[in-house]
């Protein structure tokens, strides 16, 4: 009997009219973008102190240590690609097989890469508010005051904050995410451990079947999970890519 899951996932793909995904970090660490949680992550190295950079509490008495995290995080943003990954996902949405991507990611490759229907779960750089008057300002108008190695100020003197998801406040889409779980015919984990919660929470909904692709084993006990790949994401994504040429329409 042959191991190799690509056939499998290549069948499930066909006979599924309803996709949904959910990644997480380990679908742009190829990209260059440490994870959090992994050697290398942000928690593990200490090369941030996360309970500082991403606590909502210590952004509003002391925005500098988050800046500072976010600084290099937007110089290394502008050097990064999509991954072989997240242009799969794109292309299998432009097939009309993928119907929405939900991410916990922040760091906008998703909408790089093409995909048009992203919850970004965690919120992205892609915009900011200021905390007193509520101006909103796009990117290039954040990463301009970023990259000066400055705290962003609007006019009205209030401190400028990205719309991303902090600890202490509400993850965005939630409901959103949560109906399209229910829809899934076939749902895919890509990249992501399922330990962050509510994000972890929507596997549990599925009443299709749950693909699992993940460099390492994920503790994830479903009844319903009908493949589980460990591999390099972006190896088994272009290998998938490459079987699916020709057959998708067929």
């Amino acid at each position: 009997m042959s191991t190799d899951p690509i056939p499998r996932c290549v069948e499930l793909i066909r006979q599924s009219k309803n996709i949904i995904v959910l990644t997480g970090a380990g679908i742009s660490t190829n990209a260059g973008i440490p994870d959090f949680r992994g050697p290398q992550g942000l928690y593990t190295s200490r090369l941030y102190d996360a309970e500082k950079v991403f606590d909502i509490s210590y952004f509003l008495k002391d925005p500098k240590p988050f800046y500072e995290f976010a600084h290099d995080f937007i110089a290394l943003e502008s050097t990064i690609k999509p991954t072989a990954a997240h242009n799969a996902l794109a292309a299998l949405e432009g097939a009309g097989k993928i119907k929405a991507v939900i991410t916990q990611n922040i760091d906008g490759l998703h909408q790089k890469a093409g995909s048009q229907k992203v919850l970004d779960m965690h919120g992205s750089f892609l915009s900011s508010h200021c905390l007193r008057c509520r101006k909103t300002f796009n990117y290039d108008e954040l990463r301009s005051m970023v990259l000066q190695h400055v705290i962003p100020h609007c006019s009205c003197r209030g401190i400028i904050k990205p719309d991303i998801v902090f600890f202490g406040e509400d993850v965005k889409y939630y409901h959103q995410a949560l109906e399209l779980a229910q829809s899934a015919d076939l749902f895919f984990i890509i990249g992501t451990s399922c330990v962050v919660y509510p994000a972890a929470s929507l596997p549990q909904f599925v009443p299709g079947k749950i693909v699992i692709v993940n460099h390492s084993k994920i503790e994830l006990n479903m009844y319903n999970i009908a493949l589980e790949v460990e591999r390099d994401i972006d190896v088994f994504f272009n290998e998938l890519m490459d079987a699916l040429k020709g057959k998708l329409n067929s």
